[in-house]
């Protein structure tokens, strides 16, 4: 007979929890940071907007808290949100696709760039990066908010898509690591060559 499984770590029952928005508002780079910190008691379960109460709720029972209130300095919960780009003031500059958690902005430098609407989480982080202030935000779910306005299966999908994106970037880094100490490596043996080394006899 089969051993039964051992039950997922807190912080990752906790981060199975949250909204995967991967805002930041809680006040950490992403949600995992943030459910760790609260298994940590790092943390209080009222850091997240967009899982509102019903969010709060759910992390009150994973962790055997109390429900509280939504920490108002980290936001108001409301409904979802829809990033939506100016194409007339787009630059093409690329900073807001640096800044989607998601990689839900697509384009290319010089050109203009679009918002995937089934994907966008509505984290707001690509209104500070726009430096033409040509993103708005959009309410898509009047009258729904929290997890009422964004479904386990959003979450899901989110989290898988930022996951994706942060190996990507990794790889990139160390690809951009490996090119840097290779270029470095063949530099320092050409200075080493005999015709490029320095005659003893010069001063």
């Amino acid at each position: 007979m089969a051993a039964p499984e051992a039950p997922l770590p807190l912080a990752d029952r906790l981060n199975e929890a949250l909204p995967q928005t991967q805002c930041t508002r809680c006040g950490y780079p992403d949600c995992r940071s943030y459910a760790q910190a609260i298994a940590a008691g790092q943390a209080g379960i009222n850091q997240c907007p967009p899982g509102g109460a019903e969010g709060i709720a759910r992390l009150a029972r994973l962790t055997g808290q109390p429900v509280v209130p939504l920490n108002p300095d980290h936001g108001v919960e409301g409904p979802r949100r829809l990033a939506v780009i100016d194409e007339n003031w787009c630059i093409g500059c690329t900073l807001c696709i640096k800044a989607c958690p998601v990689d839900c902005i697509i384009g290319a430098s010089k050109l203009m760039h679009t918002v995937i609407n089934d994907q966008c989480t509505g984290c707001e982080l690509c209104i500070p990066a726009c430096p033409v202030d040509c993103i708005s935000l959009l309410e898509v779910t009047p009258g729904a908010s929290g997890w009422a306005a964004w479904s386990p299966q959003q979450a899901q999908a989110s989290r898988a898509r930022y996951e994706f994106r942060a190996a990507r970037l990794d790889r990139d880094r160390r690809e951009q690591d490996e090119r840097l100490a290779a270029k470095a490596a063949a530099k320092l043996k050409e200075l080493a060559s005999p015709t490029n080394a320095q005659d003893p006899g010069r001063t």
